[in-house]
């Protein structure tokens, strides 16, 4: 069954190149045993299946990337409860607002949205859509609003970079390939050997999302959003080197801190990504238009 699977992952990577004729022919040329030629010629029968799933997760309008983002947040917000704090929402909101109408994509389906998680573990998330979560704890390490801009910034990058829904669709992609090879396999197929392939291809979209926000986005999507935050910072006349004032921050809380530590990665890989992208932008001092008049951030 091991060289079955090895076999499958395989085949599935190539089922938009290949043939029902040529996989059997590779099979063939591997020396694979009955049952595991029936199973690569399932595979075969199910790219049909497959090609389809993949059309349609390509095509996902805004108005998809809305409604998938809505049902993580429901997730989210199912986990941990909402702070109930107007003024500091509405704060957080026009910060976002400042940047995002400065971004290269300021028009989403149902705009950009930012709402507090009330916990002190050290966090924010971002799905698809223009749903921003900040827990408390977050916010309180932030000393000034170019530093919380800054994380605000980094959680807007993600969405627009779609680093959300690119996971997704990869799991789409996965999971339409599972019910594709299943569909070929038909009877005779132990429900054993079902389970351990589905284990293998990967679990339901739902649980992806989930286990995206649970395990945060790859140490390359959170450099590439630290990096593109130092451009939209300084495009809504942030001082970029806010975020550098929030990772050293973090970096000395991080020890104590609940799942930020577990979905980013180190402030120290962090801190270096950004001085090595920092010096591109240099904004004068702009904070009598800021969005507010506070000197230190609300609590």
């Amino acid at each position: 069954m091991k060289k079955t699977i090895i076999f499958l992952c395989t085949a599935v990577f190539l089922l938009s190149l290949l043939t029902c004729e040529s996989l059997g022919e590779i099979a063939e040329a591997a020396g694979v045993d009955k049952d595991t030629a029936r199973i690569i010629g399932a595979v075969g029968t199910g790219l049909a299946t497959f090609a389809e799933s993949k059309k349609a997760a390509d095509s996902l309008t805004p108005e998809n990337e809305y409604y998938i983002g809505r049902a993580v947040a429901a997730n989210i917000t199912g986990t941990y409860p909402i702070y109930r704090n107007a003024a500091l929402q509405n704060y957080l909101n026009r910060i976002c607002n400042t940047i995002v109408i400065n971004s290269p994509r300021p028009d989403i389906y149902n705009g950009y949205h930012v709402a507090i998680l009330d916990t002190n573990e050290i966090n924010a998330f971002a799905t698809p859509g223009g749903h921003i979560f900040v827990t408390r704890g977050l916010i309180a390490c932030a000393s000034n609003e170019d530093a919380l801009a800054s994380v605000i910034a980094h959680e807007i990058a993600h969405i627009q970079l779609q680093h959300a829904l690119t996971s997704i669709r990869n799991a789409r992609y996965a999971n339409a390939a599972v019910s594709g090879v299943l569909a070929g396999i038909g009877a005779g197929t132990s429900s054993a050997d079902i389970k351990e392939l589905t284990s293998v291809m990967g679990d339901s979209v739902n649980e992806m999302i989930t286990t995206l926000v649970v395990n945060g986005f790859s140490s390359s999507q959170e450099l590439e959003a630290d990096a593109t935050a130092l451009s939209l910072l300084a495009s809504a006349g942030y001082q970029p080197s806010g975020i550098l004032e929030m990772l050293q921050t973090l970096k000395q809380r991080q020890q104590s801190s609940q799942g930020f530590g577990k979905t980013h990665p180190t402030p120290d890989a962090r801190i270096t990504n950004v001085n090595r992208n920092i010096g591109k932008y240099t904004v004068a001092d702009t904070r009598s238009y800021r969005t507010s008049r506070y000197n230190t951030v609300p609590r």
